[in-house]
C-alpha cells in the first residue's frame, strides 16, 4: 500500500515492520535513500537499508508509530515521530525501547510518498 500522505510513511512502515514484511517496508524507501542505523553511522541506498531492516525484523518486533508532527513544503516534508518497539533479541532476552525520529520523505510523480532520509533515533 503506498503512502499518499508524508504521516502515512511512518505509519505504514510501522505496520510493514509489526508484520515481518520487509519488502514492504523497503518499498517506502526511494532507491537512494540515506538510513541513519544509529547516531553518526548511516547507510544508503536498498541493499544497504535492506540488512539495517533485516536485523531489526530477526527480533521479531512490534513497532508502534506515531506521527505528531508533519511540515510540508510543496513535494517535501519533515515528520516528526515517537515510535516503540518491543521484541526478542537472538539470546531470547527482551527489547523493549522507543524513540523519536525524525524523517524527510517526497512526494513521487505518482503522488506517493517515500522516505529519502531517516534517522529513527532523531539524532544523526
Amino acid at each position: 500500500m503506498p503512502a499518499t500522505t508524508p504521516e502515512q510513511c511512518d505509519i505504514l512502515f510501522g505496520q510493514a515492520i509489526s508484520a515481518g514484511d520487509l519488502e514492504a517496508a523497503l518499498a517506502l524507501y526511494e532507491l537512494g535513500a540515506t538510513f541513519v542505523s544509529e547516531p553518526g553511522h548511516s547507510v544508503t541506498g536498498t541493499d544497504a537499508i535492506r540488512g539495517v531492516l533485516s536485523g531489526i525484523l530477526a527480533m521479531k518486533p512490534t513497532l508502534n508509530v506515531e506521527v505528531p508532527l508533519a511540515i510540508q513544503s510543496g513535494d517535501t516534508a519533515l515528520n516528526h515521530s515517537k515510535w516503540s518497539l518491543t521484541g526478542t533479541r537472538p539470546d531470547g532476552s527482551p527489547v523493549n525501547t522507543e524513540g523519536q525520529g525524525i524523517e524527510v520523505v517526497r512526494r513521487q510523480p505518482g503522488g506517493n510518498w517515500l522516505f529519502i532520509i531517516d534517522i529513527p533515533s532523531g539524532l544523526p
